[in-house]
C-alpha cells in the first residue's frame, strides 16, 4: 500500500495520544504496505499502551476476514510447541503464509511473555513467510490474553493466509480459544491422567480435532480409545465427528495427518456454512466482551474518593455492607452509569 506521510488510517483520531505523524499511526501504514519490522514494532507498541487497540481494530477492519485461525491448546508439556512447528512447515510447502502467536505465561519477575515458544521455532525465523510473536496473558483468564484477539487482526491485515494460536497450558479453563479459532486442535499425553476428566468437564466440547501427542509412551493406545469413546458419546449427530489422531511430533510422525485433517475440517464448516456462522457468532461474542471491558477499564479509572460513589465505597471497605449491594445501590441509583457514560465518551 502506497501514500504520503502523512496518511492516517481511519480511527485513528488526530490529536489523540497518537495523532496523524504518531508512532502508531505511521507503525500502522508501513504493516499494511507489507513491512515485516513495523509489523513488529507495531506488537511492542500496542502491548505497552492497549488503550489504542480499540483505535487500531477500526483502522484494521476493512483489511481483514481472510485469515484462517487454528488455535492449539492443551495441557503444559502435551508438545504443543512442538507440534505448531511441524504444522508451520507444513503450512510453508503448501505454498501459504502463517503468523503464530504463542500465549505464554506471564513472567513473574518482569510481566512479559516467557518466550519459550519463539526459541523452540527459530528455525523459521529467516523464513518471511512466517512471523512469530510471543504474548503474555498477564494474568488473563482462560489462557488467553486479552491482546491475543486484536493480534490475530493484526496478523490477518498483514495478510497473513493462517494464523496459529498456541494458548497456555490451563487446563479446563481454557475454553475462550473456542472464541477465536476456527479450528480448534486439543493435545493430549498418555500419561496426563486427568485428560478424560478434563474432556469430561469442557475440552471436549471445544475440539474439532484431538491429538495424543507422544504417543510412544505406555497408555498411548488406551487413551486414544477412551477418547474416541467419549467424543463418540458426546457428539453423535454432529455435523462433524472430531477425530482423535496419534502424533510424534518431535520425529514428525503424524503431524501430516493433522494438517490434512485441519484442511479438511476447513472445507466442510465452509461447505455446510459452519464456519460463517461459527465467525458470526464470534463477533457478537466479541462485541459483548469488549462492552465488558470498556466498562470494566471505566470503572478501574474511577477515583472513588470523594466523588459519587465514594461514600458506597467507604462503607464496602469498612464492611458495613457487602459489595454485592452496594453495586446493586450504585446501578439502581443510576450514579455510576452516569459516571460511565461521561467517561466512555
Amino acid at each position: 500500500m502506497t501514500g504520503s506521510p502523512s496518511w492516517t488510517p481511519k480511527g485513528l483520531v488526530p490529536g489523540s495520544q497518537y495523532g496523524p505523524h504518531s508512532l502508531l499511526t505511521e507503525l500502522t501504514k508501513k504493516m499494511l504496505g507489507g513491512d515485516r519490522q513495523a509489523l513488529a514494532r507495531l506488537f511492542s507498541a500496542l502491548e505497552r499502551d492497549t488503550g489504542q487497540v480499540p483505535a487500531l481494530m477500526k483502522a484494521l477492519h476493512p483489511h481483514t476476514g481472510r485469515a484462517y485461525c487454528v488455535g492449539v491448546t492443551g495441557p503444559p508439556g502435551a508438545g504443543k510447541s512442538t507440534l505448531v512447528d511441524g504444522l508451520v512447515g507444513l503450512v510453508r510447502a503448501d505454498g501459504q503464509t502463517v503468523g503464530v502467536l504463542a500465549v505464554d505465561p506471564t513472567s513473574a519477575f518482569t510481566g512479559g511473555a516467557v518466550l519459550g515458544d519463539r526459541i523452540r521455532m527459530k528455525r523459521h525465523t529467516l523464513d518471511e513467510g512466517v512471523f512469530i510473536r510471543s504474548l503474555a496473558t498477564r494474568g488473563a483468564r482462560g489462557g488467553l490474553s486479552r491482546f491475543t484477539r486484536a493480534a490475530v487482526r493484526v496478523l490477518d491485515a498483514f495478510g497473513m493466509n493462517v494464523v496459529i494460536v498456541e494458548s497456555v497450558g490451563v487446563g479446563q479453563t481454557e475454553l475462550d480459544i473456542m472464541g477465536l479459532a476456527d479450528t480448534v486442535v486439543v493435545t493430549l499425553v498418555p500419561e496426563a491422567g486427568d485428560a478424560v476428566q478434563a474432556l469430561k468437564a469442557g475440552l471436549m466440547e471445544i475440539a474439532d480435532i484431538l491429538v495424543i501427542n507422544k504417543a510412544d509412551r505406555e497408555g498411548a493406545d488406551r487413551l486414544a480409545a477412551t477418547i474416541r469413546a467419549e467424543v463418540h458419546d458426546g457428539r453423535s449427530g454432529s455435523w462433524w465427528m472430531p477425530p482423535v489422531l496419534t502424533t510424534r511430533a518431535d520425529q514428525g510422525e503424524g503431524v501430516d495427518s493433522l494438517y490434512e485433517t485441519i484442511v479438511r475440517h476447513r472445507a466442510e464448516s465452509e461447505k455446510t456454512s459452519h464456519l460463517a456462522s461459527r465467525r458470526s457468532k464470534r463477533r457478537k461474542s466479541e462485541f459483548v466482551q469488549a462492552v465488558r471491558e470498556s466498562i470494566s477499564d471505566a470503572i478501574e479509572r474511577q477515583d472513588m474518593e470523594g466523588k459519587a460513589l465514594g461514600e458506597l465505597a467507604g462503607m464496602v471497605e469498612r464492611g458495613e455492607i457487602d459489595p454485592d449491594s452496594a453495586a446493586r445501590q450504585a446501578m439502581s441509583s443510576g450514579r455510576l452509569l452516569e459516571r460511565l457514560a461521561r467517561e466512555l465518551r
